[in-house]
């Protein structure tokens, strides 16, 4: 009997892959136009909720249409946003600038974007909603040319490839639609650009590392609603980024620092990077006296509306950051994300409705295209790539022209590259000496990683995967100081050998796959794409606690 015929297999009029806002939103909003619908949705997080992670301020919009009452019974921790700061950070002190009107908060509550989640989850199981937590999906199931469904839950494999004595061979779960909705760099996403060239005539997706602690502080420091910005110090001008600070419940400090992937310097940690960013002075005197209770690490889109690939295909379609509706300069996504899951919604309810139901929905992006998360994302469609062409300074200056002389309508507008093909020859760049951690403002990277609750069983083979080993000494080693040593936020890679350091002498890469977070990055930064993040067995990973 082969391993296909073993499979157990259910059949669902609708399959959504990943438990993130916008499949959520999918699910419940196709419940509430077609209550008879067959819906099922896999999470391979522990939970739902396990493995999400951002700032984060919500922008209601999209809740609003999805759960008008949604604030008689909110998610726990949402408080609504009191005020905004926007600074500009120099070495030794910082300046308030004025508000960019895309930042503007009014109407806003910052979130736990994890119990935002989970209380998505109750509301889509209490319309009907079958949801398979821990069900990691492995395999996308493509007959005739047409999505059909994926594989999911298969477990005991060893290391070497031998079915253990654990051995689990997964359930095919099939559907009339497939909707993928895994987030940032998805792992069965990212093959389905390549099974059905999505992303042909699009610009190349460039991506952020963003990097999130949970703090409590005294509550007398404590200043509900407040949202806090910053840009400048401590990244070069040649590199993308900013902070966040965020002040929610009663006590709690989110504080997260994001860096533009498509950075040159190999030398460049963007975690030592947030760690040094704490001791600013305009910083470390909201956190002194607190302490740091929970970490995390997660990749995030930034190609905006030039970079979203082809949305559909037979018998599936992409929704929520697996595609990349985020806004870069209102920092925010979940409100575009969750409209598009929406709006792919109501043209599966449509489609099922039909008799001969049709095998590629293109009714959605024609609707997304007229919706608001189009015009809004057209409107802001330069200012990203503005840094990227003229650095720090020229991008603040292409940012203020675009918004408030252009009104986003400039008659250009403007690409991307690929993030991992910006980094130059350790041997042409500086090199970064970074302070050691204090143990009370900034921390090493393995006691972040405790915090995050990470887990993988050992047994299992190794997620991360280099597709040709031999290429990591003379390419990532010898030209490049191995960077993935620096840009993993969680110290999975780890350079051994007499030479560590020096760039010289024969090494190896040890791969500490049990630490890591999923983040993507070294799946999006590796400078000859080596590095291929593969889905783990279900539940593994990080468990980010209510308030991540």
């Amino acid at each position: 009997m082969s391993e296909t015929e073993a499979r157990e297999s259910m059949e669902f009029d609708v399959l959504v892959v990943g438990g993130g806002p916008a499949g959520l939103a999918c699910a419940i909003r196709l419940k509430q136009q077609n209550p008879d619908a067959a819906v099922c949705l896999v999470e391979k997080g522990s939970e739902v909720g396990a493995h999400i992670l951002s700032g984060a301020v919500l922008e209601p919009r999209a809740l609003d249409e999805l759960i008008p009452d949604w604030r008689d019974d909110p998610p726990a921790l949402a408080t609504p946003v009191t005020e905004d700061r926007f600074m500009l950070l120099t070495a030794t002190s910082g300046f308030k600038l004025p508000t960019p009107p895309q930042m503007h908060n009014e109407g806003n509550y910052i979130v736990s974007l994890g119990n935002v989640c989970r209380w998505l989850a109750a509301k889509a199981e209490a319309l009907g909603v079958e949801i398979y937590p821990g069900f990691a999906a492995s395999e996308t199931l493509i007959e005739d040319g047409q999505v059909k469904g994926i594989v999911a839950g298969v477990m005991g494999i060893t290391r070497e490839g031998e079915k253990g004595p654990n051995y689990q061979p997964g359930m095919e779960l099939r559907a009339t639609y497939t909707v993928f909705a895994e987030g940032c760099r998805g792992s069965l996403t990212k093959r389905l650009f390549d099974t059905f060239d999505l992303r042909a005539g699009v610009a190349p997706q460039t991506y952020a590392l963003g990097m999130k602690e949970l703090w409590e502080i005294p509550k007398e420091k404590h200043k509900p609603g407040l949202v806090w910005h910053s840009t400048g110090w401590p990244l070069p001008s040649d590199t993308y980024g900013g902070s966040w600070l965020y002040m929610l419940g009663e006590n709690l400090v989110s504080i997260g620092f994001v860096v533009g992937l498509d950075y040159p310097n190999p030398w460049l940690s963007p975690f030592e990077e947030f760690q040094r960013f704490k001791h600013h002075p305009a910083v470390k005197g909201f956190l002194e006296g607190g302490k740091r209770v929970a970490y995390g690490a997660r990749a995030l889109n930034e190609g905006g509306i030039q970079a979203v690939p082809k949305l559909v295909f037979p018998g599936g379609m992409i929704v929520g950051d697996a595609a990349g509706f985020l806004n870069v300069p209102k920092i925010k996504g979940t409100h575009t994300a969750m409209k598009s899951g929406m709006v792919a919604a109501d043209a599966m309810a449509a489609a099922l409705a039909e008799e001969d139901r049709p095998a590629v929905l293109e009714s959605y992006p024609a609707a997304l295209k007229a919706s608001w998360v189009w015009e809004e994302l057209q409107g802001v469609r330069n200012i990203r790539p503005g840094f990227a062409k003229y650095g720090f300074w020229g991008g603040m200056v292409n940012a203020a022209l675009d918004t408030y002389v252009f009104r986003g309508k400039a008659p250009w507008t403007w690409t991307h590259h690929q993030d991992h093909e910006t980094l130059r020859k350790a041997s042409e760049a500086t090199r970064i000496d970074y302070p050691k951690p204090d143990g009370v403002l900034s921390f090493d990277r393995l006691s972040s990683v405790y915090l995050s609750n990470t887990n993988h069983e050992e047994d299992q083979p190794a997620h991360l995967v280099l597709k040709d080993p031999s290429r990591w000494g003379p390419v990532n080693w010898q030209q490049f100081a191995s960077p993935e040593s620096r840009y993993c936020p969680a110290a999975v890679y780890e350079a051994v050998g007499e030479a560590a350091g020096n760039g010289e002498g024969e090494m190896k890469l040890v791969i500490n796959a049990q630490n890591c977070v999923h983040c993507k990055t070294c799946d999006i930064k590796d400078p000859s794409q080596n590095i291929d993040w593969r889905t783990p067995e279900g539940g593994g990973g990080p468990n980010y606690i209510g308030g991540m």
